[in-house]
């Protein structure tokens, strides 16, 4: 139902834009706040950012707060996180995901739909 794209290798100091895209929801994609975590073995899933139902809400986890970026395009029903200014600590499993509610939750346990979630690797 989710699907991200655009992880991938890239040299500290870099970009990266990652991209998920949603189908098969119970709802239309404009009914759901989208979300985007990371997760490094041993360690739990963490916050990045979510953004509101119509978009006008954002919120930012800690780690990356000030060098990401996250929109949505409600015409393809995607969402996106651009990502700058990475560092070797930023490498990871990149997930997107959904939650029907208007609390733009920072806590995994509380969306309802996640994508399987793409590498991210920040090496010289």
């Amino acid at each position: 139902l989710l699907e991200e794209s655009g992880g991938g290798l890239v040299q500290p100091g870099g970009s990266l834009r990652l991209s998920c895209g949603a189908t098969g929801l119970s709802l239309p994609f404009v009914s759901y706040a989208m979300g985007w975590f990371r997760q490094v073995p041993g360690k739990e899933r963490e916050f990045v950012a979510v953004i509101s139902d119509n978009g006008l809400r954002t919120t930012y986890g800690d780690a990356m707060q000030g060098r990401v970026t996250i929109s949505r395009d409600d015409l393809k029903n995607r969402v996106n996180l651009q990502m700058t200014n990475l560092s070797l600590e930023d490498t990871g499993i990149y997930y997107c995901a959904a939650d029907r509610s208007s609390l733009l939750p920072r806590t995994a346990s509380l969306y309802d739909y996640w994508g399987q979630g793409i590498q991210v690797t920040v090496s010289a």
